[in-house]
Order: structure tokens, then C-alpha cells, then sequence
């Protein structure tokens, strides 16, 4: 329920509201802005991330609130970050200095145009929705990252989230047909996939270059049939050996996903629904097509290349038992939050003609540091989640930290990347100079401020800053 009554601004320290949130309660009303302690402070993080209390929070409703509460900012000299669901694993959407919070979660209109395949969305709307808006119409959204129910299509786009489903059809960028945002000066701007492919640009930006206010997506229709099995393995390196030889033999399965011992057994401990908890790794897979032959033989691809590398294979009976085996899949956050109060999600993609080493490398790199370290991911393509769970009360983040630097090291020294799908945020900046040179990373400052001059769209997030610079690095005029 809607609280109309009206609102004292307040500012957290201070007897006086800022005047930016003054300002922006009398031009918007007391119901689309948050100004008290209380409320701010629920802002000031993500999923992984504490940062800093906002001066205030605005929660708009249309393309013209958002402009209104940018243009507002951009005269106090206030930066603007753009916030979602929060469920980010990088720090995206914690602010690193005092800043404007601008919310989505009221920007939920949602259409579909079944003629054209293409769902109409605001930025707020939670990204399972659009599957189930689509659904009548014979239609389906694929992406899938694992918080579906929760997330936001924006925050889907900030991080250009993938999902179970990535490996054979694509993350949400693939989906993106056109998109509306708003810059640095409050001025609203829409875009196709052509050109410049400006839009593409903006995806996976995490709010550095413009906040995404409205797209329209592509939408595709189910396969009829789908398989499912679980396979698993004395070690990790057998089950990545596995799924490289799957794939070299032709398979594309529609699910390809990775859990090591450590997290199965956390999810048993949270689920118990009979996962083997002596196994090694896991690899839960799904084959599906239109064509029940080719998904059979698909499945049998998979299932070969699993005994081969030394695993054990089940299939799911049916629909009841594979529901299950995802639902495991799904409940890995849940079930790691219930051993350590904090985790450090990495989200390394490294190609898969390596995946075998890498993972035998993280694991040993997790048993000499002494710290509870999990892996699990999209593992068809290369993403993993290593997940280095820890209790800042009783063991050392810098150890953490320590070992967050050496797995970043292990990707790119494979010829990996520091992150599939996640984002870069405030989390792996550290690691970001090691990962992209001089020359490019100086390419990336001239797009920032080509887009946003000013610095005040997210700052402290994805890039490091030019002042940072390392010896051999190339200072920005």
C-alpha cells in the first residue's frame, strides 16, 4: 500500500534534508522518493556488496522521472546509480561514494507482440515474467540467469546476464532488438542493432554509459522435447575432460552445468534430494530439440563422453526428477549463504580446450589457502563460478583477496577473461590492469567519456581509474 502521507526529507547526519532530495520530493512527490536513513541505507548494497548510504533514492515510474532525477543530479553535481533488483555478484549497484539511487522496480510495464516475436519491456520488469507473459502465445524468453524470479531485465542488461541456457542459446544481448536510455545529461535516446551497434555497447555496461530505461526483445519458441541427466565424477578435471569431449563430438546441449563436492554437498545439506555426496564433481545436462531422434542421440553423445572420462550417468525419469536436479541447480546461492555469512563470486570464462587444467588449478589453489572454496557454473562455455566463502570475524579478507588475484591470474593466463556474465563492478576492478592492456584499456576511457564527461554515471566501477595508472599505462589527455 501506497503511504500518502506526506514526508519530512531527512538526510542520514544531517537536521536538513540534502537539497538534491528536497529538490527532487517536491518535483516528483513523497511516494517516488526515499529520504530517511532507514530507507537509504536498504540502497547502499547488492547481493555481495556493502557500499556507500545514498543522499537519496528515487523510484521512478516512466523514461520521464528518470530524466527529471538526472537532470536534477547533473546540476547538484550528485553521480547516479542505477539499481535493479540488487541480486548482482560484483558490487555493480553499491554506490562507491554518496550518490542519487535510481530503482527501477516500479518500471514494470510489459507487453507482448506474438506477430512479431518481441516482448516490450521496462526495466523493471522481473526477468521470469517475460516468459511467462510469453507463454500463451506459443513463445518463450530463453536467458535464464539463476535468479529469474527475482532479477530485473535492466539488471539482466547492466551485466549482460547469461544462465543454464547460455551455451546453446545465447545471453540477453542476444536477444536485444532495440533498446531506450537516458545519458549523462538527462536526454532520452533510442536504439537499434545496426551502425555502430550502439546498443550493443551500452549492454553489459553496468550503468557506466547510460541507464536503460525501456527494450524490446526477441522471443522464440520452446523445444518440444527436452532430456535430462546426471553424471558424476571421482574429480573435477574428469568432468570438464567430459564436457570437452561431448562438444568436440558434436554435442549442444541446452544446459551444461558444473558443481564440484563442495557444493553438492552444501546443497544436499540444504535440499537433501539424494545428490552422491561422494562424488567429485557433478554434471547435471539437457539435451532438447524439436526432433526426439536427434535430442536422443544428442543425450547419448554426452552420455558417452561421460563414461569415457570415468563417470557414473542417470538419467531422469521424467519431468518430476529433472524439475528436481535444476531445482538443485538453482539453490546453489541459498545453500553456500548457510556455511559462511560471506562469499567472493568469481566468474571466470576460460576456453574449453583448457577447462580441465583450470579447474584442477582453482582447486588446488582453494586446499592451499585454507579457505572454503566452492566451484560450480555454466561450464559448456567456459564460465565458472569459483565461490570463496568466508567469515570476516575469524579469517583474514585479505586472504581472500590473495586468492580472488591468483584465480583472476588462472584465466588469464589461459587466455580467459575476468568475467561471463557478473560484471566487473567494484569487486574485480583490482584485477582489471592485468586483464586488459594499456592501449585498450585507454580505447575503453575514450568511450566512457565520450558517453558520460562528466564521470557521473556509476563511477568507480568497471574501469580503473586513469590517475591508477600503472608504469607503461597511457594517461588519458
Amino acid at each position: 500500500m501506497t503511504d500518502s502521507r506526506p514526508h519530512t526529507p531527512r538526510s542520514e547526519g544531517d537536521p536538513q534534508a540534502h537539497p538534491l532530495a528536497a529538490e527532487l520530493t517536491r518535483a516528483l512527490g513523497p511516494q517516488k522518493v526515499l529520504v530517511s536513513a532507514g530507507e537509504r541505507r536498504m540502497y547502499s548494497y547488492d547481493a555481495i556488496q556493502m557500499g556507500v548510504v545514498p543522499v537519496c533514492v528515487v523510484l521512478p515510474e516512466s523514461t520521464a522521472d528518470v530524466v527529471l532525477a538526472v537532470r536534477a543530479a547533473r546540476a547538484a553535481g550528485i553521480p547516479i546509480v542505477g539499481r535493479g533488483a540488487a541480486s548482482g555478484l560484483s558490487g555493480g549497484a553499491a554506490p562507491t561514494q554518496p550518490s542519487l539511487v535510481l530503482s527501477f522496480t516500479r518500471m514494470t510495464r510489459l507487453s507482448i507482440d506474438p506477430l512479431r516475436r518481441e516482448a516490450h519491456v521496462q526495466a523493471g520488469v522481473i526477468t521470469l515474467a517475460i516468459s511467462e507473459a510469453a507463454w500463451p502465445h506459443g513463445l518463450v524468453y530463453p536467458p535464464d540467469p539463476a535468479s529469474f524470479r527475482t532479477s530485473t531485465i535492466g539488471g539482466n542488461l547492466a551485466e549482460n546476464a547469461g544462465g543454464p541456457m547460455c551455451f546453446k542459446y545465447g545471453v540477453t544481448g542476444d536477444y536485444v532488438k532495440s533498446l531506450e536510455f537516458v545519458d549523462a545529461e538527462g536526454e532520452v535516446h533510442r536504439l537499434t542493432r545496426d551502425a555502430y551497434d550502439l546498443a550493443g555497447l551500452l549492454i553489459g555496461s553496468e550503468g557506466t554509459l547510460g541507464l536503460i530505461t525501456e527494450a524490446t526483445l526477441r522471443l522464440s519458441t520452446p523445444a518440444k522435447f527436452t532430456r535430462t541427466l546426471m553424471s558424476s565424477f571421482p574429480t573435477v578435471g574428469q568432468a570438464a575432460e567430459a564436457v570437452s569431449s561431448a562438444i568436440a563430438a558434436g554435442a549442444v546441449p541446452a544446459k551444461l552445468e558444473f558443481m564440484d563436492r563442495a557444493c553438492v554437498n552444501a546443497i544436499e545439506d540444504y535440499l537433501n534430494i539424494g545428490l552422491p555426496r561422494e562424488a567429485g564433481a557433478v554434471l547435471l545436462v539437457d539435451t532438447d530439440g524439436d526432433d526426439l531422434e536427434t535430442v536422443e542421440e544428442e543425450l547419448e553423445l554426452v552420455e558417452r563422453a561421460c563414461v569415457q572420462s570415468g563417470g557414473e550417468v542417470r538419467r531422469a525419469a521424467g519431468d518430476t526428477e529433472a524439475a528436481a536436479l535444476w531445482q538443485a541447480r538453482r539453490s546453489v546461492s541459498p545453500a553456500l549463504g548457510r556455511i559462511r555469512p560471506q562469499r567472493m563470486n568469481e566468474d571466470i570464462v576460460v576456453p574449453r580446450s583448457v577447462l580441465s587444467e583450470v579447474v584442477r588449478e582453482i582447486e588446488a589453489l582453494g586446499t592451499a589457502s585454507g579457505l572454503k572454496l566452492v566451484q560450480f557454473g555454466h561450464i559448456g562455455d567456459g564460465n565458472l563460478h569459483p565461490n570463496i566463502l568466508f567469515d570476516p570475524r575469524t579469517e583474514s579478507e585479505d586472504a581472500v583477496h590473495a586468492l580472488a588475484q591468483q584465480i583472476a591470474s588462472v584465466a588469464i593466463r589461459h587466455g580467459g577473461v575476468l568475467s561471463g556474465e557478473h560484471g566487473i563492478g567494484s569487486m574485480k576492478l583490482p584485477f582489471m590492469r592485468e586483464a586488459i592492456d594499456p592501449v585498450t584499456l585507454q580505447c575503453l576511457w575514450n568511450a566512457k567519456h565520450a558517453l558520460d564527461p562528466s564521470g557521473s554515471l556509476n563511477p568507480g566501477k568497471v574501469l580503473p581509474e586513469p590517475g591508477d595508472a600503472a608504469p607503461g599505462d597511457v594517461a588519458h589527455d
